[in-house]
């Protein structure tokens, strides 16, 4: 990395991201999926850095998993009813950080990619860590058990840790300013990337929304929500 690792290309590649927003419908209107999905596909292979204070300690991982979230338009959606104070990052501006605890344990890390006051955001679910693997081994180690190599950031909950991602990072911008770089590179073709239902969701679960490079060892395992609970049935009358 140069001696200016948050300049114009780090810039160019968030507004490249962006860029087919500005013409999606209003919050509501049921035009934002598409936007989310186009966001998410063009995640894939771009490459997010950390450093933590110690330049020492940069870490690079390349996004090989991804999944879209349209806001008001998605049952799905942390901000399908509204903005709230955990959610508020989502509402922009874009090529920021959105980051949430997941169950009171795990911290998720998420694109901004709509347009300002538009909630659209892309959950990064894996990453093949490219430079700095002693340090997300390190990092990883300290948190539990690691069995294998691609599973340094095979996962939302691993891949934070492997960055050093926390709660404090919603909201930071993604150019370097607050050491966390997100940067674009060249679309992957179609050929290379699969798409199927979101993890563990139970609204909207038939939405294809999840998208991977296919065949890459680093994308986590698929674990469909749990099916719904069906109603209690009325007793019968003569129990009552």
């Amino acid at each position: 990395m140069g001696s200016d690792p948050y300049g114009a290309g780090a810039a160019m590649g968030v507004a490249d991201l962006t860029a087919g927003d500005r013409a999606c419908g209003a919050a509501g209107s049921g035009d934002l999926m598409p936007q989310a999905v186009a966001a998410a596909r063009r995640l894939l292979g771009a490459r997010l850095t950390s450093w933590r204070g110690d330049p020492a300690e940069q870490v690079v991982v390349r996004i090989t998993e991804a999944e879209a979230y349209a806001g008001p338009d998605d049952p799905a959606s942390h901000a399908f009813r509204g903005r709230t104070a955990r959610n508020a990052a989502m509402f922009g501006p874009p090529g920021h950080a959105y980051v949430y605890r997941h169950m009171g344990l795990h911290a998720c890390f998420n694109v901004v990619a709509g347009p300002e006051g538009v909630p659209t955001a892309v959950l990064i679910r894996a990453g093949e860590v490219i430079a700095g693997a002693s340090v997300a081994r390190e990092r990883r180690l300290a948190r539990g058990a690691l069995r294998r190599e691609c599973e340094l950031a095979s996962g939302p909950a691993r891949l934070t840790v492997a960055l050093g991602i926390t709660l404090a990072d919603t909201g930071a911008p993604l150019d370097g300013r607050a050491g966390l770089l997100l940067t674009l590179g060249e679309p992957l073709p179609d050929r290379l990337i699969s798409a199927g239902p979101r993890v563990g969701v139970g609204s909207a679960r038939e939405v294809r929304a999840r998208f991977w490079i296919t065949g890459d060892p680093t994308v986590s395992a698929y674990k469909p929500a749990p099916p719904p609970k069906a109603p209690r049935s009325a007793p019968p009358p003569g129990n009552r």
